[in-house]
């Protein structure tokens, strides 16, 4: 049962191999179906004066891919960012950086899922309103996966589509460093760690890239 929030003492303990050992711990939890308690009243009651999240985490807008669930986590403990296709703009650049730099996260990671809907819909070309320049984020992703894949370059290529989902995670972490000098240093000086994995719709399970 976990009635006990984290605070700045032991949110300073983490190290970012430890926060992402933790979070391994925590899936490994999820998929044996074997989540920890919450006593969510006392959490709420812990945190109203603040917060000391160990890590933020970049997922995928998608209903399937639940993320404190993923990583058995509950109030205060982490930092989550969504948008289709988890890709890094502006805004969730400046967020993880509050998180690490300001709130003290110790690590970044980009978590991408079998199956995306908004990567297969970059892999089939689609254009559509708002969404056209979203999937453009995604799109070097998909060329780099049809020089590296066998077969059609489209969404009916599982091979393919997955390849793609695993560049985006990758290139989106190449980005992150390009584009945050913050991040970068706060990595390069071992504050904090940025690292990517993919989560299985099917199993649960989340393989580190």
């Amino acid at each position: 049962m976990r009635n006990t929030a984290l605070t700045k003492d032991l949110q300073a303990n983490f190290s970012p191999k430890s926060v992402l050992q933790d979070l391994l711990d925590g899936n490994n939890r999820y998929v044996a179906n074997n989540l920890t308690s919450s006593d969510v009243t006392s959490l709420v009651k812990q945190t109203t004066g603040g917060q000391f999240p160990k890590a933020v985490i970049l997922s995928c807008i998608d209903s399937r891919v639940p993320v404190e669930l993923v990583f058995d986590q509950t109030i205060g403990d982490v930092f989550v960012a969504r948008v289709a296709g988890n890709f890094e703009n502006t805004d969730i650049l400046g967020s993880m950086e509050y998180s690490c730099a300001v709130a003290g996260s110790k690590l970044v990671l980009v978590l991408g899922h079998e199956s995306c809907g908004a990567v297969k819909a970059a892999c089939d070309g689609v254009e559509l309103g708002n969404i056209t320049s979203m999937l453009s984020n995604i799109t070097p992703a998909a060329k780099m996966a049809s020089e590296q894949v066998d077969g059609v370059a489209d969404s009916s290529n599982k091979a393919f589509v997955a390849k793609t989902v695993e560049n985006n995670v990758k290139l989106t972490i190449e980005r992150i460093r390009e584009k945050s000098k913050i991040l970068q240093e706060m990595e390069d000086n071992g504050e904090i760690s940025i690292v990517g994995g993919v989560y299985s719709l099917s199993t649960g399970k989340v393989t580190m890239l």
